[in-house]
């Protein structure tokens, strides 16, 4: 389990493995959640958790209301204003707070939520190799961030041509299945 946190411009990546099941190099899903949003020309804050089938399960009946663990989750965040008091609870401040000036507060786009368990199995049925699906996770879910939907045509379609320009561009699939160099 592992963490990496990448910066650049105005752009942040934060990528956490709260999993044990499977292998997750977070400096590489941070390379390319970065790659991607950088092309759909967003800067703003990222998390991507790779979390246990169980994890994934209390989250998906939480929030959609279906049963079992599902391979990604994707949580935008609410152009809200921000305003004072800690979250989740709104409580105070605290000693020597200073709220930030309007231009240096982060525009956080929002969570993305993978199960690597979900992947691997997907990887298997799809005779793909696990990386290749995880990849296509990480541009999936970020693209319900930035918008994209596939639930009716021609969204769905539209969704998938642009994981693939993506994907070809962001993330060279090898023979071995491994994730790209360098």
């Amino acid at each position: 389990m592992g963490t990496e946190t990448s910066s650049h411009r105005d752009l942040e990546v934060f990528v956490a493995d709260e999993q044990s099941q499977r292998p997750v190099d977070t400096a590489t899903w941070a390379r390319l959640a970065r790659a991607v949003l950088e092309e759909e020309g967003v800067e703003a804050e990222l998390s991507v958790m790779f979390v246990s089938e169980e994890a994934m399960a209390a989250l998906n009946r939480q929030f959609l209301g279906g049963e079992g663990a599902t391979d990604v989750l994707a949580f935008p965040i609410d152009d809200e204003p921000y305003g004072p008091g800690r979250a989740p609870d709104a409580g105070g401040t605290g000693p020597g707070w200073v709220p930030p000036e309007p231009d240096e507060v982060p525009d956080l786009l929002g969570d993305v939520v993978i199960c690597p368990e979900v992947a691997w199995r997907q990887a298997a049925a799809r005779r793909t190799s696990y990386e290749d699906e995880l990849a296509l996770l990480v541009v999936h879910g970020i693209l319900h961030l930035v918008g994209m939907d596939h639930e009716e045509e021609p969204d769905a379609s539209a969704m998938v041509a642009r994981e693939q320009q993506l994907l070809g561009r962001h993330w060279h699939r090898r023979p071995g299945g491994g994730p790209p160099q360098g």
